[in-house]
């Protein structure tokens, strides 16, 4: 079995991605597995740091306003066509997967054009462009949120979930305390932006530090790539008061497992991850998402009082009050985990893999 996986640009794409991979490789120890990403974007890195090959492409998104990068799109897409087609044609897959993000869509392009089996995985409640794009040229959509028809064809859908790693909801809180070099009789607030960082979780943050300090509580902050030279040494005076401004950290099933609050953007995966593992959480939707989606999102657990939300524009009056209020609600805080467990799908991933595995058979029976 030769299977490609193609998509990327932020760890919403790169995660769900390695989640398929791994399930596949679990239930067949022998199949070749090709990621295809973009050049210098995060997949590059995170992907081999997974145990996966990974091929760059040399394309770029659209930007917003009219720049040198737009007016070259076209002939980048055209080249990374011919690139993808190139790579189809060498590792002769059964079956290619898009996870969004646009280094997915020449290959998908590349790949129906030739009749290759073909699955879309679209994580938000608003539909990504490429996805949209594809939707008519794939045979199968695995979707997250019901009510996706509005973006793609019905009859190609399927109610999954988000793919979500398994490790993910596994960790055990002596280890994770440990691991972090946290006390465990304090509380642990857990602060995540996104894989690439959020600047006002991350402004709000720097201004609460002496209010958590003078808590007690103790922090782990992925603050992100860009914005790791600010935080780390603001934070600096506080490390041995136990909160930490980490860049990236790449044992998430520890710091959930160590979290007694988690404070979170609210990407289609972040939410997912919380409803897995059952954590009370203070959501912050991004509004530099497309039609608001990341509100959406939050909605829906805010809704069935899975978690609380605070805006973006309230975040740096409004965000470190809940935050600390939270931590000394333990009532609160279970019933919050409670229902978040209710809205969890542990099954999204082994339900893909059927998915994929249906689209190959004929392949495999021939």
């Amino acid at each position: 079995m030769k299977v490609i996986i193609s998509g990327g640009g932020t760890g919403g794409h790169i995660f769900p991605a390695v989640a398929i991979a791994n399930e596949l490789r679990r239930r067949h120890p022998s199949a070749e597995i090709l990621f295809v990403g973009a050049n210098g974007r995060m997949e590059m890195t995170r992907v081999p740091e997974a145990g996966y090959r990974i091929v760059g492409l040399d394309v770029t998104g659209l930007q917003r306003r009219l720049t040198p990068q737009n007016l070259l799109f076209p002939v980048r897409v055209i080249r990374s066509v011919r690139k993808a087609g190139k790579l189809l044609e060498e590792f002769q897959p059964d079956a290619v997967v898009g996870v969004g993000g646009y280094a997915s869509a020449p290959v998908l392009l590349a790949a129906t054009s030739r009749g290759i089996p073909s699955l879309i995985q679209e994580q938000n409640s608003y539909a990504g462009l490429v996805n949209k794009l594809l939707a008519r040229r794939v045979d199968r959509i695995c979707v997250a949120y019901e009510g996706m028809e509005k973006f793609f064809p019905a009859d190609k859908l399927v109610l999954t979930g988000n793919p979500v790693r398994a490790e993910i909801a596994s960790g055990n809180r002596a280890e994770a305390l440990a691991f972090f070099g946290l006390d465990a009789s304090r509380p642990v607030l857990l602060v995540v932006g996104g894989s690439l960082g959020a600047r006002t979780l991350n402004e709000a943050t720097v201004a609460a530090l002496p209010r958590l300090q003078q808590g007690g509580v103790q922090l782990l902050w992925q603050t992100g790539k860009t914005y790791y030279p600010q935080a780390a040494p603001a934070a600096a005076p506080y490390v041995g008061e136990g909160l930490h401004a980490l860049e990236f950290i790449q044992r998430m099933d520890l710091a959930y497992a160590a979290a007694d609050v988690v404070v979170s953007r609210a990407g289609a995966l972040s939410v997912s991850e919380l409803c897995l593992t059952g954590k009370p959480s203070i959501l912050v939707p991004s509004p530099n998402v497309a039609e608001d989606h990341q509100t959406k999102n939050a909605m829906a657990l805010v809704q069935r009082n899975a978690a609380l939300l605070v805006t973006d524009t309230q975040a740096a009056a409004r965000l470190y009050d809940e935050a600390l209020a939270l931590l000394h609600q333990p009532e609160r805080r279970q019933q919050l985990a409670t229902n978040a467990l209710t809205l969890a799908r542990p099954a999204a991933t082994n339900t893909i893999v059927d998915e994929l595995e249906k689209l190959m058979q004929p392949n495999f029976n021939s």
